[in-house]
């Protein structure tokens, strides 16, 4: 599937609303579930809360896990607030699991880049976890290009991704030559915020009101939401970045294979890129 679905606020639904959500998540086509260990931290308690639920989700329902192709991280702990050592990471992983209540995923990916971790002794960890056959594939998530490079310079097996923040208002990915390495390396990219933090859908600013007008004329041309035409902005790159959908509502879920009603000329695609930077293209 082209487009994933996030669970960042998924520890908020109980088993029942859960897997409502997971169920209209499958009938809008989606396979991809990205999660992580952070998703349902809410700066006192709860460390893993997401993940948590989905394992009483997986437990209550057999063979549901075995349907997806499920995501999840680790490496953010606050207060410190990232460690990447190989000590921590396979903990996390460990833990990660026992709360999913399965023995695999398919990909885990480091949350935020931790400085303080040589590139080598992450690079080592991710492979050792792909050997042990608790991950079947290892990306980042917010690493910078200078990061991506120095830790696939020490490992022996590819990155399969990187997560960072893409949205028509968030084009550092597109102009900052992200984009650009992950063609050149094959890379998955898994858009996360692809609504611009809720800015799309209720624009305040100036950039985010021409942004909304540019996608707008996508969006009534095609009789879908701004929302559909912003995923479906991302999706027209080249390097096929999969936007992850983080509503948590089953309705707007349904909506996710609208995406594929859009047109995209490059001349609307660029009129977007204009309108998120402010300025003429050169």
């Amino acid at each position: 599937m082209t487009i994933a679905w996030g669970m960042w606020r998924f520890s908020h639904a109980g088993v029942t609303q859960g897997r409502a959500l997971i169920d209209a998540a499958f009938e809008a086509g989606v396979t991809l579930f990205d999660t992580a260990d952070i998703y349902g931290f809410d700066g006192d308690g709860g460390f893993g809360d997401a993940e948590a639920l989905l394992g009483d989700i997986f437990a209550e329902s057999p063979g549901l896990r075995d349907r997806m192709v499920l995501a999840t991280k680790g490496g953010i702990t606050p207060p410190v607030p990232y460690d990447s050592s190989r000590a921590y990471l396979m903990d996390a992983l460990d833990a990660s699991l026992r709360r999913m209540q399965t023995n695999h995923v398919e990909l885990f990916q480091i949350h935020r880049p931790d400085v303080l971790a040589h590139p080598q002794e992450v690079a080592r960890t991710l492979e050792d976890m792909v050997t042990s056959g608790k991950v079947r594939a290892i990306g980042v998530s917010n690493y910078t290009l200078a990061q991506h490079r120095a830790l696939a310079a020490f490992l022996s097996i590819p990155l399969a991704s990187t997560q960072p923040e893409l949205s028509p208002l968030a084009i550092e990915p597109v102009e900052g030559g992200l984009l650009d390495l992950a063609m050149e390396t094959d890379l998955a990219v898994l858009a996360w915020s692809p609504l611009g933090g809720g800015r799309i859908g209720d624009p305040q600013d100036a950039q985010a009101v021409a942004v909304a007008a540019a996608l707008d004329v996508v969006a009534n041309d095609a009789g879908v939401s701004r929302a559909a035409a912003a995923y479906g902005w991302i999706m027209a790159h080249p390097a096929r970045a999969i936007p992850i959908v983080g509503t948590q509502n089953v309705e707007r879920i349904g909506e996710i294979a609208d995406v594929f009603k859009c047109h995209w000329t490059r001349q609307r695609w660029y009129d977007v890129l204009v309108a998120a930077r402010g300025e003429k293209l050169p």
